[in-house]
């Protein structure tokens, strides 16, 4: 896209400016590393702008901090005692379960999954955030544990001006068909494939 010229001009009816101000459903999938990463940035972003930022983890640990999560938090006090940028809400959507899922039975983490789904359902409808960023929102649809026809159905639906992020691997095809922006990380190198494990700042 050379100098912000769009390939096509939509015969849609609308304004540039209209098309500019377009709620979008973003969903970054595939294997490689940055999904989160990607999806954290442009919350940033949306926090610079002064706007409501809702992250929802659905499967990282409840008791694991995320260097990101620490960020987020800051920014919200500062927009407390300052008014500068936006209000900041972080939630983990579920009582310490992670990829062993080892705290609890399935159906346990399937019901925190779907609960943490019917509190966003409330707070689009409600239009409490300008951006959502649902993180490993993905595996709880692959896994079943949310319905994805009730998610495709609420996304479209959704009233106002409030953009989803979507990340996690393997996106179902549907969340797909809806998303206004997809991109698949690929993995083309990682430290992992050299036994080399995470470290601070940058995995967490």
């Amino acid at each position: 896209m050379a100098q912000g010229r769009t390939p096509i001009t939509p015969d849609d009816g609308l304004t540039t400016r209209q098309r500019r101000h377009s709620p979008l459903v973003v969903v970054h999938g595939g294997t490689g590393k940055g999904k989160s990463t990607a999806a954290f940035g442009l919350g940033l972003r949306g926090w610079n702008q002064g706007w409501a930022i809702g992250v929802f983890q659905f499967v990282k640990s409840a008791k694991w901090r995320i260097g990101e999560e620490e960020v987020y938090k800051t920014l919200g006090r500062v927009h407390e005692e300052t008014g500068e940028g936006g209000p900041v809400e972080w939630h983990k959507m579920g009582s310490g379960w992670s990829w062993s899922r080892k705290a609890g039975t399935e159906e346990d983490h399937a019901a925190d999954a779907r609960e943490g789904w019917a509190e966003i359902k409330r707070r689009l409808a409600q239009e409490t955030h300008t951006v959502y960023v649902l993180d490993e929102f993905t595996y709880v649809l692959t896994w079943g544990w949310v319905d994805v026809d009730d998610v495709v159905e609420t996304l479209t639906n959704r009233p106002g001006y409030q953009h989803v992020v979507i990340t996690g691997r393997d996106p179902h095809p549907k969340l797909l068909e809806i998303a206004d922006v997809a991109t698949e990380m690929t993995k083309i190198a990682h430290p992992f494939d050299r036994g080399q494990k995470g470290q601070k700042g940058i995995e967490w």
